[in-house]
Order: C-alpha cells, then sequence, then structure tokens
C-alpha cells in the first residue's frame, strides 16, 4: 500500500511535467546557491588567512605613515617622520622580542644600461636584512639571497619578473642593474621565483606587489642614499627624512603577542602620545578576527542561500494549491471508494516530498561542479573584461571555491523539510473537503 502510494503520486507529478519542472527548479536553485554561496564564503576566507598567516602569527609589523598634508596650492616642505634606528634598537630591548627586522622602501626607477629613457621601469627598491626573505616567504631561483658579509656591499636580488623584463635571453647573475635617480649600479647575485602579490590588510598595511623588487643591503642603502627623499609634484616640493619604512618583530611565544604589541606601541609613543607616524598591524589578533568574521560570514550567506529555499518552497505551495483545485472531483471519488483523511493527506506530501528530493538531488549535483563553473566564469570574465578583472581584489581573483561538507546534507533536509512543511497545508485543505460537494465539482 505504501509503495502503491509513492508510485501514484509520481505518476500524478508526471501528468503535468512542465509545472513539476518548474517547481522542482525553485527547489534545485535554493539547494545549488546555499552550497555555492557557502563554498565561495569558505574559499574567500580561507585566502584571507593564508595572506594573514603569510605575515606571521608570532609576529608585530610596525609601518611608517607619512603625517596627513592639509597644504593646498604651491607648497615647499621639509619634514622627518617614521620609524628611527634608534627606536629599532628600543623594541630590540623589550624581553618578550626575539629580532626585530628593519626594512626600507623607495619608489625608484630601473635600468640596464643606465639610461632611463631606453630601458627604465618602475620598481621598488627594498633595502632589507638576509632576515627579509624568510618573514616574506620569497623562494631563491638562481644565485643567493643577500647575506650577512654583503651588509655594506653594492650587491642585490632581483624578481623574476625583472629578470625576465631586462634579461630575457642570458644569465643575469653578475650583470648590473642600475638606479640613474640615484647615480647607483648594484652587481646581482641572486634572483627569486615568481611570488603572487598580496591583498591589503588591516587599515595601515597596504597589498604588496613583488614583481618589480630590487633587494639591497640595508646598510648600503643608507651610506650610498641617506635618509632624505627628495619629490616633486605639479605645484609642490617636499624633502622627506625617514630611515625605516617597517620593522617586523618577532616574538619569541604566541601567547606573548598581544603584551608585546601594547609594548611597542607605548614605547613608540613614550615622547609624543598624539603620534600619527606609524601604524601596527599584529597578524595573530587579524588571525583571530578573521576567523570570527568567516563564521559570520558563513552564517549570511547560508541565511541569504536559505530564502531562496523559502521561495522554492512557497512554489511547492503555490502548485499543490492549484492542483488540489483541479483534482477535486478525483478527490471526492477516492474519498467514497473509503478513503481516509490521512489518506488524502499522505498522498498530496508524498507529491511535495518528491518534488522536494528530486530538486534537492539536483542541487546537490550541481554544487559539485561549483569549482569548475566557477573558474570558467572567472576566466570568462578575465577574457571579456579585462581591466575590471585586474581591478579586483587579489583575494577574489585568487579564491577558489571549497565545498564546505555539512552544506550537502544541511541543503538537502532544508529542501525536504520546506516540501513537507508547505505542503501540509495543500494537503490538509485537500483532505479537509466534503466527498458530496467535491462529486458534485465540474
Amino acid at each position: 500500500m505504501f509503495l502503491r502510494t509513492w508510485i501514484l503520486g509520481i505518476k500524478s507529478l508526471l501528468l503535468h511535467p512542465m509545472r513539476s519542472a518548474l517547481t522542482v527548479l525553485g527547489i534545485f536553485i535554493g539547494v545549488a546557491s546555499v552550497i555555492w554561496l557557502l563554498a565561495i564564503g569558505e574559499g574567500i576566507s580561507i585566502k584571507a588567512q593564508e595572506q594573514i598567516e603569510a605575515l606571521g602569527a608570532e609576529n608585530i609589523i610596525v609601518r611608517t605613515l607619512k603625517p596627513p598634508d592639509e597644504s593646498t596650492g604651491f607648497s615647499f616642505s621639509s619634514e622627518r617622520y617614521g620609524i628611527t634606528r634608534a627606536e629599532r634598537e628600543q623594541l630590540l630591548a623589550i624581553p618578550t622580542v626575539e629580532e626585530v627586522i628593519p626594512v626600507r622602501e623607495l619608489r625608484v626607477r630601473f635600468s640596464y644600461t643606465g639610461n632611463a629613457k631606453i630601458d627604465a621601469r618602475e620598481g621598488r627598491l627594498v633595502g632589507c636584512t638576509p632576515e627579509y626573505r624568510a618573514v616574506n616567504r620569497l623562494e631563491v631561483d638562481r644565485g643567493h639571497f643577500l647575506t650577512h658579509p654583503e651588509s655594506t656591499a653594492t650587491v642585490c636580488v632581483i624578481s623574476a619578473e625583472l629578470a625576465k623584463y631586462f634579461f630575457p635571453y642570458e644569465d643575469p647573475l653578475r650583470k648590473k642593474i642600475f638606479v640613474p635617480a640615484k647615480q647607483d649600479r648594484f652587481e646581482i647575485v641572486g634572483v627569486l621565483k615568481p611570488k603572487s602579490p598580496t591583498g591589503a590588510i588591516g587599515g595601515s598595511f597596504s597589498g604588496q606587489d613583488f614583481t618589480s623588487d630590487v633587494y639591497i643591503p640595508i646598510e648600503t642603502m643608507r651610506r650610498r642614499m641617506g635618509d632624505m627623499e627628495e619629490k616633486r609634484g605639479a605645484g609642490s616640493f617636499s624633502r622627506e627624512t625617514f630611515e625605516l619604512s617597517q620593522v617586523t618583530v618577532q616574538v619569541r611565544a604566541i601567547k606573548d603577542v598581544p603584551t608585546t604589541a601594547r609594548l611597542i606601541e607605548s614605547t613608540l609613543r613614550r615622547e609624543d602620545a598624539d603620534r600619527q607616524d606609524f601604524g601596527i598591524i599584529v597578524p595573530f589578533e587579524l588571525l583571530e578576527q578573521a576567523k570570527t568574521t568567516r563564521l559570520m560570514f558563513m552564517m549570511f550567506m547560508g541565511l541569504i542561500a536559505a530564502i531562496s529555499l523559502i521561495v522554492g518552497g512557497i512554489g511547492i505551495m503555490n502548485i499543490m494549491l492549484a492542483t488540489v483545485t483541479e483534482r477535486t472531483r478525483e478527490i471526492g471519488i477516492r474519498r467514497a471508494l473509503g478513503a481516509c483523511r490521512r489518506d488524502i493527506i499522505r498522498q498530496f506530501l508524498i507529491e511535495t516530498i518528491v518534488l522536494s528530493v528530486v530538486g534537492g538531488a539536483i542541487g546537490m549535483l550541481m554544487g559539485l561542479l561549483c569549482p569548475i563553473i566557477l573558474q570558467g566564469i572567472k576566466a570568462f570574465v578575465a577574457y571579456a573584461w579585462e581591466n575590471m578583472y585586474e581591478s579586483l581584489p587579489t583575494v577574489v581573483t585568487e579564491m577558489t571555491p571549497t565545498l564546505v561538507p555539512l552544506s550537502f546534507p544541511l541543503a538537502f533536509g532544508i529542501s525536504v523539510i520546506v516540501g513537507v512543511v508547505f505542503g501540509i497545508y495543500p494537503a490538509m485543505r485537500a483532505a479537509q473537503m466534503d466527498p458530496i460537494e467535491a462529486l458534485r465539482h465540474e
């Protein structure tokens, strides 16, 4: 009897294939959207956490920030700001600090011939120590990275992209690269492997692009270029003096990171409590915030997708109410032949459950294809709208959807529950019909 009821329910649905297919489509879209949105949210979250983890959970980054300039019209300014070498020594004195890695960055133009008008390319000149490579996870392709014996030498390590640009058909090792504006040249001792840019993290840590970097010893940079940088613009001329662009403070233990961050801030603000020329980024705290944000983001995405399922459920109710009206005479005949109200309820509930199960099963199959389909969409967008695609954050362009295993049973279970809940009212309405009035219905 139970099997016959299921077979009869499926046959009733097949009498109106288009109507049944459209109803299944509503559930299918709801289930697929739950799986897709959670997968996209998980992929974005994982990529963001990877970028934060790349900074090091045991590190604290202190960046030099240029104070806001409120001048208008032509202006001449000469200011000194940022983290100093003396302050680096003070940070080293904090008991929980193991090492403080200094960095100084300049935007310059590089040249192989020494003539900026022929082959110049803009990039970032980075003065650093050998420890910089491990902190930023740079990998050497040829040669070697900077060493301590080379701390005052005029040597450099260049990115893979610059090596390809300046030396497409020859080995760049032992060749020289020029900085025309500074009248300096550096011998290439190493070439790095390609490294993807990082996204902006925190309010004072902008994204970093490693594609056009040249790394030289920081002591060499200090001796040959000094601490002053001149900038000329339309209606302005400025001399800026800053010693360090950034220091990465390595803490002895993760548990000491929050305390050390507070000690660093109090040390730097010892003489000026309103100081605005530095920013502190704590990857450990950002990572904990990212995990909390991930849960909230997943809940929000799941809620949006659940709305799609509810809309699909409303579609089921609408179709079943129309079906009850159309099958009024059939219901009267069944009741006249001895069918109880619970038999009529069971009949219509089975039909709604079939619609929900079929829609949920197709939705799960489509959910499995999410990574493949989304990669195809990204490739199409990158081809059709290249400029727009390149302007997107790297956390989006390099994100790979990650299927959440829990989303499959969750979405399928919700789809069945939605089918039952929204099918109860039409089934109850059908069961409450007066058999005599139903038989008279035309």
